[in-house]
């Protein structure tokens, strides 16, 4: 069958993110291929940033995705982020699945081969262990032999007060004092940005700069460049007679005779339907407005005037005249949430 929606993926963007953004920070990276590669696609982005130089390994956040990744053999590190159930230990450690401590109890549950990454609650207060309490379980851990890594997360490090995110590393160190040399990590994508090289760090963790996105008040330190580029196809175009409503509510009433193209992606594709009344494509060499709401399927496009015919593609958002940054400020939301709302019905395709 043919594809409604794709999204193409650009490996040259995501090599020159990577490359700018382990530049920055000096040193290479872990990348964070969670949630699908933040929608790109966890297969086909593992497989290219694995090709990466600069790439050391690759973050997730499950289980599942460690098993998937470490399962495709691409001779990079896979990090999992979050604990793991004690059932599930055993067989993650056999696939070399480095595995995230927090807690004692967590410590003393990994079996003889595993391989740790000590994580430390620095000021986040969502998993870890606290500075006083991580010391002691990475000198445990440390005992059995499996410690090789220590990390935490910034909790406000791309907002442009950096004075907490600056408390969060002196104790992240204050940690890491107190331990044998371990591969430390700490700045996601604002830390790289906000800091660049971070005394005593091994990697870095730049989660959406490696998918082309940056808080605004940052976008001058690279020349990040968008990932991905979502492109529908028309499913018909029809005439709305002056005077006619369309989609559901009746939001829009058309002033004019107007050429209506209807869209095949929707809310059920990841498409957000907060962007009613507000959003608008890239068709016929034109940004044209979408007409009234935003359907689950489908959306309907203002083509009065072009050459339009079913089969020919819209550009819903890319590296051009509309970005996933448009389409956040849209819908009240944020690029992570858009991007990793693109559902499962959208092609992912790599190109150049």
């Amino acid at each position: 069958m043919l594809a409604r929606a794709v999204a193409h993926i650009s490996e040259s963007a995501l090599n020159h993110n990577l490359s700018a953004l382990s530049g920055c920070a000096g040193v290479p990276l872990l990348l964070p291929i969670k949630a699908e590669a933040y929608g790109h696609g966890l297969q086909l982005v593992a497989g290219l940033a694995a090709a990466h130089p600069e790439v050391w390994g690759l973050a997730v956040a499950t289980p599942a995705e460690a098993q998937a990744v470490a399962r495709l053999s691409l001779g990079k590190p896979v990090v999992l982020l979050t604990p793991p159930a004690p059932e599930e230990l055993t067989a993650l450690a056999d696939l070399g699945v480095r595995l995230p401590v927090g807690t004692l109890a967590e410590a003393e549950a990994l079996p003889a081969h595993a391989v740790a990454h000590l994580k430390v609650d620095t000021g986040m207060n969502r998993l870890g262990a606290r500075p006083g309490e991580a010391v002691h379980i990475g000198q445990r851990l440390a005992e059995r032999g499996l410690l090789e890594g220590a990390y935490t997360h910034f909790a406000s490090a791309d907002e442009p007060d950096l004075s907490f995110s600056q408390e969060q590393f002196r104790k992240f160190q204050g940690v890491l004092a107190h331990l044998p040399p371990v591969l430390a990590h700490a700045a996601n994508g604002g830390g790289v940005l906000s800091f660049g090289r971070l005394p005593g760090m091994s990697l870095a963790r730049p989660g959406l700069a490696s998918y082309g996105f940056a808080p605004e008040h940052l976008r001058s330190v690279l020349a990040l460049r968008p990932v991905m580029t979502l492109r529908a196809r028309v499913n018909q175009v029809h005439t709305v007679y002056a005077g006619e409503s369309v989609s559901y509510g009746g939001l829009w009433t058309a002033p004019r005779d107007t050429q209506a193209a209807v869209i095949g992606v929707g809310y059920a594709d990841g498409y957000p339907r907060n962007a009613t009344l507000k959003a608008s494509v890239l068709i016929g060499g034109e940004r044209r407005r979408v007409l009234g709401r935003i359907c689950m399927d489908q959306m309907m496009v203002d083509v009065t005037g072009l050459n339009v015919q079913p089969g020919d593609w819209a550009e819903l958002w890319g590296n051009g005249k509309i970005t996933v940054s448009n389409v956040a400020e849209w819908s009240g939301t944020i690029e992570y949430e858009v991007l990793t709302g693109l559902g499962v019905r959208a092609e992912r395709v790599k190109s150049e």
